[in-house]
């Protein structure tokens, strides 16, 4: 029987090791945590740490068949590359794959071959404590060079910010090193693709829903993205410039990549399948194509013939910053003709007293709560996108139906947390550090002179909606929305469903809670009262 060996027994690797199966694979999976939770899927599993690519090698030798290596949203393309090169499997090479690994390599390939991508400042561990001038305007932007997730990466507006931004970079590095580099201003696009035989197929083309600075925050995506035909190609041509210059020449590759004022501006470009839920998701979802085993067949030598055959051409144009450049793969996409919506659900601080989930409502696929989101469990208002509580994913035909769905299903999630708790009290009290200035937000901002008109009490059982004060019913407020979909209006709905009897209160003092933290905040200062 034919063996594959997927590295990775995370979330995220699931649909790898499922697909590798149903291809009549006998899947073997090595990961540092025997716990991970896709681990008992594998029908072998072996703990080896992901870094530990000579181990990984010694390991792989001995898997009697083995016709691929392969991962899907892990740091460790690298270690996939190194291990296929070892046994003379199909994989990109092992120069590629690290340049794709570590955006100092990235960004110098970029630069070589006049990719457009952010100017930088590379700075080490022990370069921090230096007083580095940094050749770039206020915002810019600090990130580790060599990890995902947004661990450690955060926008720079001012100087009181610089240093601890620096000191997060390089903690979060494995190598303890991070990049400062210039602020793209523009709306960003995650696209996955499959290289294979001198072609580039994309395999998922989605907008990036990014918020909470200084922090960026990946709330959702939609699949697949709504934008010009002209801007699409640009993207798409560039992406394609920047695989080329990494050498990526046999797998994925995935970009994520902004649509600036000079045009497409390359972030980073990994050697692997997308994470976030993307390929393995709501790329699936929106075009009924399993990316993930077109990328297994492809690492296995195989022809990805379903790739080839739902394949249509895409028009090489890289725009006016690249304007002289060569094709440098023949170009494709896979249409989608669905929509598939991922969002993400966010928690104010504080400790899990009681978790209420919705029922599931039309369109939704998916409802994945992570394992902090349960009795005693610590919650936080992310500064990551691995901290966020959880993630709702619809599909439908029609593109509102999806999004609705998606967004109306975080609205109804409810996460009670217990009362008097000392990080909730440091959210309610609005305390920032000073090197997060405005952060976390707040649910609702409204302006001081508006705020300082409420007065009076709200009675015993009184409705928080009929409480509303009339300076917070303008225009301007009604529109506003929380970092879960619900206005003032629907957030005070449900409160009063939460809340049917409770104790009279301050209107003040409600309201600056409601209008910190909406419905979480609101129910948490009416239990704090009762307690």
């Amino acid at each position: 029987m034919d063996s594959v060996l997927i590295l990775g027994a995370g979330l995220m690797q699931g649909p790898a090791i499922r697909s590798a199966k149903e291809l009549g694979y006998k899947v073997y999976v090595v990961d540092a945590d025997e716990k991970a939770v896709c681990a008992k899927e594998a029908d072998v599993f072996q703990k080896i740490d992901l870094k530990a690519k000579e181990e990984i090698a010694e390991y792989a030798k001995n898997i009697a068949s083995l016709k691929a290596v392969f991962t899907a949203g892990t740091d460790f393309s690298a270690s996939v590359s190194y291990v296929s090169g070892e046994l003379g499997l199909t994989s990109h090479s092992f120069e590629a794959a690290c340049n794709a690994s570590n955006k100092i390599l990235m960004r110098g390939c970029f630069s070589k071959a006049g990719v457009p991508s952010p100017k930088f400042l590379k700075v080490s561990k022990d370069d921090v404590s230096k007083d580095i001038k940094v050749p770039f305007d206020f915002p810019f932007v600090v990130k580790p060079c060599d990890n995902m997730g947004g661990r450690g990466c955060r926008m720079v507006r001012s100087e009181e910010e610089y240093l601890p931004a620096l000191e997060d970079g390089v903690n979060n590095s494995r190598s303890g090193t991070a990049i400062v580099e210039e602020y793209m201003d523009g709306p960003e696009y995650s696209i996955d693709a499959l290289v294979y035989n001198g072609t580039f197929t994309v395999t998922g083309f989605a907008v990036r829903h990014i918020k909470y600075p200084p922090y960026f925050i990946e709330v959702g995506h939609t699949m697949p993205a709504v934008l010009s035909q002209k801007e699409h190609d640009e993207l798409i041509s560039v992406f394609a410039l920047g695989a080329k210059a990494l050498g990526l020449t046999s797998g994925a590759a995935k970009a994520d990549i902004k649509y600036t004022k000079n045009g497409p501006m390359i972030g980073e470009i990994a050697g692997r399948l997308s994470g976030g839920y993307m390929s393995g998701w709501t790329f699936p979802y929106s075009s009924d194509l399993n990316l993930t085993k077109q990328g297994l067949l492809i690492a296995s030598g195989k022809a990805p013939e379903e790739l080839i055959a739902r394949r249509v051409p895409v028009t090489f144009n890289p725009g006016a910053q690249c304007k002289d450049a060569e094709k440098p793969y023949e170009l494709f996409e896979i249409p989608c003709t669905k929509t598939s919506a991922e969002r993400a659900w966010i928690s104010i601080p504080g400790t899990v007293d009681e978790v209420n989930l919705p029922s599931k409502k039309e369109f939704v696929e998916d409802f994945l709560p992570r394992a902090t989101v349960s009795l005693g469990g610590k919650v936080d208002f992310p500064r990551n996108n691995v901290q966020k509580c959880g993630n709702v994913i619809t599909r439908a035909q029609n593109r509102d139906d999806a999004v609705n769905a998606a967004d109306t299903t975080v609205s109804d999630i409810f996460i009670r947390l217990k009362a008097n708790d000392p990080a909730t009290e440091k959210f309610l009290a609005g305390s920032s550090e000073k090197d997060e200035e405005s952060f976390p937000p707040s649910a609702f901002s409204v302006s001081e002179t508006d705020f300082e008109k409420i007065s009076g009490i709200i009675g015993q059982d009184e409705s928080f909606v009929s409480a509303l004060p009339e300076c917070l019913k303008s225009p301007e407020y009604k529109k506003l929305t929380d970092w879960n979909y619900l206005t003032v209006e629907t957030a005070l709905k449900k409160v009063d469903e939460i809340l049917p009897k409770h104790k009279s209160c301050d209107k003040k003092d409600f309201f600056r809670a409601f209008l910190r933290g909406s419905v979480q905040l609101a129910v948490y200062f009416m239990d704090s009262l009762e307690k």
